[in-house]
């Protein structure tokens, strides 16, 4: 039987646009006047501006989130032969990017309680080939920064916050993506932030960082046709940089609506037997990319909520550590057995800035259907 499309959709970016659409068209237009689409001047002031919004001294723009990754690993000086430390329920983007930049993904298991990094697991994983740490803001929810940057400082190595899904996420009350040596985030157009197509983006405090960064991504040179190094083209489109200045006014209100539907989710999930809610930190402010329940017999209560119009997904099946592509480094099933368990039992809700609690309330109904069978 084939399933209705969603009524409730996982994200609505219909609805975005036409809560903004005039201020984009707007935007893009001029910028299709000026002309300057590739590192053009839209570029550079939303560089400015996130790095202002991000609590950082500098933000450094890019093609896609995995390629923000692959060139914080770089700019470090992070290569073959060199381990970088992450939880293995991440996205595949994570893993991706160190290898993309030359070194070895070594995997830590999640903390069930969570879900995010254990970090006696990330301590376990460092060998003498570590060179740095990849917190992952998983979900939109920080990861403890002052216990990571302890552990950096403790072992030497740098801090590669992984921010991909965690725009407006802080950790008492300071942005995430502003505590380690270098932070990567996407723009990919379901992230809170979202482009019109790919993104991305780095932010710094470091000086020498971001000056290596602004090679990196343009071929080695920051004067066209003089290459001091060996770059790639990773650029941030002037188009997309025009889009993203208009949604960044935005996003704090956004946020705040996001952060409101997660509230009214735990107050009609509550009661639910068998539901899971995501947990909550006192000093960590959630920016709920995404709403993340654990049910038992998950893939049947999907197949229940789609069919009766609820888009809802799953973040992510598959633990990275047992994907094919990371075949080659010898990890196996039982390994980390936290990311393992959690993973069958995944399920995202529908959230967005503009779902209603009318909306959220036929979510929490068919949900209860679904558990109880």
């Amino acid at each position: 039987m084939s399933v209705p499309a969603a009524s409730i959709p996982l994200v609505d970016l219909k609805a975005q646009f036409a809560s903004i659409g005039n201020e984009l068209k707007e935007a893009t237009v001029k910028a299709l006047e000026r002309g300057d689409y590739i590192l053009g001047g839209e570029v550079a002031e939303f560089e400015k501006e996130f790095a202002a919004w991000s609590g950082t001294k500098h933000c450094v723009a890019c093609a896609s989130g995995t390629d923000a990754l692959m060139l914080a690993f770089r700019a470090l000086g992070i290569g073959a032969g060199d381990e970088v430390v992450m939880q293995a329920n991440t996205f595949i983007a994570t893993p991706l990017g160190a290898v993309l930049g030359g070194a070895r993904p070594a995997f830590a298991d999640a903390d069930a309680a969570t879900m995010q990094v254990d970090l006696a697991s990330m301590e376990k994983a460092i060998t003498p080939k570590t060179k740095a740490l990849v917190p992952v803001h998983l979900y939109g929810q920080a990861v403890d920064m002052d216990r990571v940057n302890a552990l950096g400082k403790k072992h030497g190595l740098a801090v590669v916050e992984d921010a991909a899904q965690a725009h407006g996420a802080k950790w008492k009350g300071k942005p995430v993506g502003s505590f380690g040596d270098v932070a990567a985030w996407s723009f990919y157009p379901g992230k809170n932030l979202g482009a019109a197509g790919d993104g991305g983006a780095l932010t710094t405090h470091r000086d020498d960082i971001a000056a290596k960064l602004k090679l990196l991504r343009n071929y080695g040179s920051v004067v066209k046709y003089v290459h001091d190094s060996f770059g790639t083209n990773s650029r941030l489109d002037t188009l997309q940089a025009a889009v993203l200045r208009v949604k960044l006014r935005h996003l704090d209100k956004w946020v705040a609506a996001r952060r409101a539907a997660a509230r009214r989710y735990r107050e009609l999930l509550g009661g639910i037997k068998g539901v899971v809610l995501p947990p909550e930190c006192p000093v960590e402010e959630h920016c709920w990319h995404l709403y993340v329940v654990r049910v038992e017999e998950r893939d049947r209560v999907l197949k229940q909520l789609q069919e009766a119009g609820v888009g809802a997904g799953i973040h992510y099946p598959i633990p990275c550590h047992l994907q094919g592509a990371m075949r080659e480094y010898g990890y196996r099933k039982g390994d980390f057995p936290d990311s393992e368990a959690m993973a069958p039992n995944l399920l995202s809700l529908p959230i967005y800035a503009e779902i209603t609690g009318e909306q959220q309330k036929k979510v929490a109904e068919e949900l209860a259907k679904a558990v109880k069978k």
